[in-house]
């Protein structure tokens, strides 16, 4: 038996909560990108203003903070539908729509780590290698 069939024969209230639980994510997450995106500009700005960086430090600090923040951001909206998907909706049709989103969850995330690290998540880091000596 579906953990959607036992939410529905056991009453509505308990697929209620869920829903609340999964927009309740969704709010957490769109939060911690509103949060992150004016920290980070803030702090941008602190740092142009005392000028304690080079202009290049500055921007490459403050890429990387909006890219953690929405790296961070999109994991809690996959957990969200992740939610929803399994407990609300458990047809094809949005468990073939969950997948799809995290594809592109992971595309770009390998491209905010990209942007982050300067590479891919499977090369190693700059200056590193695999092998121990």
């Amino acid at each position: 038996m579906h953990l959607a069939q036992i939410l529905l024969e056991s009453g509505g209230p308990l697929l209620k909560w869920i829903e609340w639980i999964s927009i309740l994510i969704e709010i957490l997450a769109i939060s911690w990108i509103f949060i992150g995106i004016f920290s980070s500009t803030a702090q941008y700005f602190l740092r142009l203003m005392r000028k304690s960086h080079t202009s290049l430090v500055r921007y490459t600090e403050y890429r990387h903070s909006l890219a953690r923040t929405l790296m961070l951001g999109l994991e809690i909206l996959v957990a969200a539908d992740v939610v929803r998907t399994v407990a609300l909706e458990p047809t094809f049709e949005s468990v073939g729509v969950l997948g799809l989103l995290v594809v592109i969850r992971i595309i770009l995330g390998w491209s905010l780590v990209v942007e982050i690290e300067g590479h891919w998540p499977w090369q190693p880091a700059h200056g590193k290698s695999d092998q121990s000596d």
